[in-house]
């Protein structure tokens, strides 16, 4: 059933992209909390060539936006592996995933996968049990363990509401220390 929008209410789609398991998790926003909406994975095993993985891709998040009418999407930034051919891959299927949304005229939000479970866990090293365990907790739902991308998919639909929550606006947060005492020279002392 698609989710109507209310006055105050946000929906977040995040996902956790791959080219054989995508993962993807909605929350609604409302009040200042997060709900949980619908979660899923997007099995691409069975699928042998690789551009039919990106139509494949292409046509499920799509179907998915449509489905949930989302106001933002925050995905999982690639990360640096040994096997430069799966990176490549994998970057192919986030940009297929980032195209989907930003031809909806969706805001996109990227989170390394470091900073996502810090966000959750509080710890960068967390693995995706602990992850799924705490996004359970924080959600109030209960899954079967074999939705692990799904899981990662809300952790990082959670971690882009923790970042919206947060004091700290977003670009003062990504820039240096440097940048800082350039723009608050009172809080340096000599």
């Amino acid at each position: 059933m698609p989710v109507k929008k209310g006055d105050r209410e946000k929906i977040i789609l995040g996902i956790d992209p791959g080219t054989r398991i995508l993962g993807f998790g909605v929350v609604r926003l409302s009040d200042g909390k997060a709900e949980f909406v619908d979660m899923g994975v997007v099995n691409l095993k069975n699928e042998k060539d690789h551009f039919l993985i990106l139509k494949r891709i292409m046509r499920e998040i799509t179907a998915i936006i449509e489905k949930y009418l989302p106001d933002e999407l925050a995905i999982e930034a690639p990360f640096y592996g040994k096997n430069a051919q799966v990176m490549l891959k994998l970057g192919r299927a986030q940009g297929v995933a980032v195209s989907a949304a930003l031809l909806k005229d969706i805001p996109v939000f990227e989170y390394p996968p470091r900073s996502v479970k810090i966000a959750i866990t509080g710890r960068g090293e967390a693995s995706k049990e602990q992850v799924a365990s705490i996004v359970q907790n924080l959600l109030k739902i209960d899954f079967p363990q074999e939705y692990l991308d799904a899981t990662d998919a809300l952790a990082i639909a959670m971690c882009h509401y923790f970042n919206q929550m947060s004091p700290i606006p977003r670009k003062s947060r990504k820039n240096s220390w440097s940048d800082y005492i350039k723009n608050h020279p009172e809080k340096v002392k000599n």
